[in-house]
């Protein structure tokens, strides 16, 4: 599988002592998707298959009850789905999020960690098809081992030169 840019800029911190690895993915993910570092997004394991991301239960991520606000949870989901997608799809392509569904199930407790996988044959639709979509799994997982959301993104990729549509 060819390697995108993600995948290479990531790769380019194997050359650092692995105790300094998760430091510099976290920075380099972070300021290239802002937002993740508002909420502390913590990049646990990144590569072609597999994303895994956690962030802890902390006070600016918190809703009324002391967990973890349910906007962060999806935004944990979201950006472990799309991760994952962002590892895969060609440089000329871009993913974008097509649908999302969270369902909560019951109150998490502590932190939480999203694990988001894709198949062999997912990962080989984005690199032959200029354009598609898949459905992503992802589990979320709180400090008690127990899954208080369930969630499915379907993501998209499209040509990055795509025509713009027509005006009316």
């Amino acid at each position: 599988m060819s390697a995108n840019r993600l995948a290479r800029t990531l790769s380019k911190l194997d050359a650092l002592p692995a105790a300094l690895r998760p430091l510099a993915r976290n920075a380099v993910l972070r300021r290239a998707v802002p937002f993740t570092g508002t909420a502390k997004l913590d990049f646990v394991q990144l590569d072609h298959e597999v994303a895994q991301i956690a962030i802890a239960n902390r006070r600016p991520v918190q809703n009324h009850i002391g967990g973890v606000h349910a906007a962060a949870m999806g935004l944990l989901a979201e950006t472990a789905t799309g991760m994952v997608v962002g590892m895969n799809v060609r440089d000329d392509c871009l993913p974008l999020c097509k649908s999302m569904h969270v369902a909560f199930k019951k109150r998490a407790t502590g932190g939480l960690s999203a694990r988001a996988v894709l198949t062999e044959q997912q990962r080989q639709l984005m690199q032959t098809e200029p354009k598609g979509e898949v459905s992503v799994q992802v589990t979320v997982t709180d400090e008690a081992g127990l899954n208080p959301v369930e969630c499915e993104f379907v993501w998209a990729w499209v040509p990055k030169n795509a025509p713009a549509p027509a005006k009316n």
